[in-house]
């Protein structure tokens, strides 16, 4: 049995001729004049039955008394119960009251744990039944019809707020999960059962859950949710997920643990789609440093790079290669930007594939790229990979039915300490030493000769 959620505030009957409204107080009063221990008013629901009011110990068989009573005649009357235990109602009394059209069956059920007297319980229960009249009954079921449609709008209530939030879970693709530590048992709402495309309702286990992680993604979820668990706080991270149906997407998961006296009990979250967020982050860093015709890096991640030699303090090593195409302007004014585009992204690929072990490869501007090389670098590295590229770039190759051959033409500095302006500066005037050399050349930078 269960109490309803609003305590009724109505009399039963004017016991006692008291003025308190408390309906308990009233049932109490209603006890002491007839001498029991025990009373407890029920209507009966889908479910079962539930308790409108109650006062005295409780029984152990009452409910099974309950239930023989409402079914059976207009009253119930037992004097001695003999198969009561310790805890149970020797004496029971079960008075079904007037119905009203539709309504549900009431039942005033008296108890006590001491026998009656056959006679003295049909006076109790006549009794009891001349305290109860008609109109009472009324006022009551007036009274419960209210709270009923009370609880009805509480309920509707509740409906419509699971609506509104299940609804914007699924406009923010956000799900809320929970995960029983005792057995890892989960509950999802239908958020995470779309988020990983598994039928809603399905009964999941969390090496379902698992198994739906990228390797990376599981790891760096395990090790944040088992330092959550071990110090009962909470974790937030972005994860790698493959559906059942087989789609990549990236989720946002939230997990705070519930303790007691210092033991995780319980984890519970929220879990979000982040997929179009984290693409459109991605892209947006892709065109933040790189260059979106050619692939390479960009002038400003080729500027944060060079950077790096002035944090190496003068006591670093490596070079750069500022290498110039030489013929690229008559490929644009002779055949138009599209081919001339198409002669940008061969020699991309050609660099690429000279500079395997650069640091970076990078398109600096129209027809002007730039290469860095490492500490690790030999130092006649540089000059070695400057013929290549000029080599590499040389050759012919065709585009739209034309036959096109490029020239490159290469400046490469060492780094000796200094500014990477400085280095930056040396290339330069390297590139413009190779032009002046008839172009389709390599120089490199020297100080005693500059």
């Amino acid at each position: 049995m269960r109490s309803l959620a609003y305590p009724l505030r109505h009399p039963l009957t004017e016991v006692a001729g008291s003025n308190d409204d408390d309906f308990g107080a009233r049932l109490a009063r209603l006890c002491d004049l007839l001498g029991i221990a025990g009373a407890q008013l029920t209507t009966a629901t889908d479910s079962g039955s539930a308790i409108i009011a109650a006062v005295g110990p409780a029984a152990d068989n009452l409910a099974l008394l309950q239930a023989r009573a409402l079914p059976g005649p207009h009253r119930l009357v037992l004097p001695d119960i003999a198969a009561a235990g310790p805890s149970g109602a020797r004496f029971y009394v079960g008075l079904k009251l007037p119905s009203a059209a539709g309504g549900s069956p009431l039942l005033l059920s008296l108890f006590d744990p001491k026998p009656r007297a056959a006679h003295m319980a049909e006076r109790i229960a006549g009794l009891a039944q001349e305290l109860v009249t008609d109109a009472t009954v009324e006022q009551l079921r007036q009274v419960i019809e209210c709270q009923a449609k009370v609880i009805a709008e509480s309920i509707q209530m509740e409906q419509l707020r699971r609506e509104l939030f299940e609804r914007a879970s699924a406009t923010a693709k956000i799900g809320v999960w929970q995960c029983d530590l005792a057995d890892n048992s989960l509950l999802w709402t239908n958020g995470v059962y779309d988020l990983f495309e598994i039928e809603r309702g399905t009964q999941v286990t969390r090496e379902l859950s698992l198994s739906c992680y990228t390797e990376a993604s599981r790891r760096q979820m395990e090790a944040a949710r088992a330092h959550a668990i071990a110090t009962c706080t909470d974790f937030a991270l972005t994860v790698e997920i493959i559906t059942v149906r087989g789609k990549r997407r990236w989720m946002r998961l939230t997990g705070a643990v519930e303790s007691r006296n210092g033991v995780a009990t319980r984890i519970f979250g929220m879990k979000q789609d982040v997929t179009e967020e984290k693409l459109m982050a991605d892209r947006t860093r892709y065109l933040a440093e790189f260059d979106v015709m050619t692939g390479l890096a960009n002038r400003s991640q080729f500027q944060a790079h060079l950077a790096g030699f002035d944090a190496q303090g003068g006591n670093g090593s490596g070079a750069l290669l500022l290498v110039d195409l030489d013929g690229f302007k008559q490929v644009n004014d002779t055949y138009g930007h599209a081919l001339g585009d198409e002669c940008l992204k061969e020699a991309a690929l050609r660099l690429t594939a000279s500079c395997a072990n650069a640091q970076l490869v990078a398109r600096i501007g129209g027809d002007e790229f730039a290469v860095l090389l490492g500490p690790a670098t030999p130092a006649d590295a540089a000059e070695a990979l400057a013929e290549g590229i000029v080599a590499t770039i040389g050759q012919p190759f065709v585009r739209g039915g034309h036959t096109f051959k490029l020239g490159a033409s290469v400046g490469v500095a060492h780094y000796r300490g200094g500014f990477s302006q400085d280095l930056f500066r040396q290339a330069d005037t390297a590139l413009y030493a190779a032009k002046d050399a008839g172009r389709n050349t390599s120089r490199t930078y020297r100080a005693d000769a500059a």
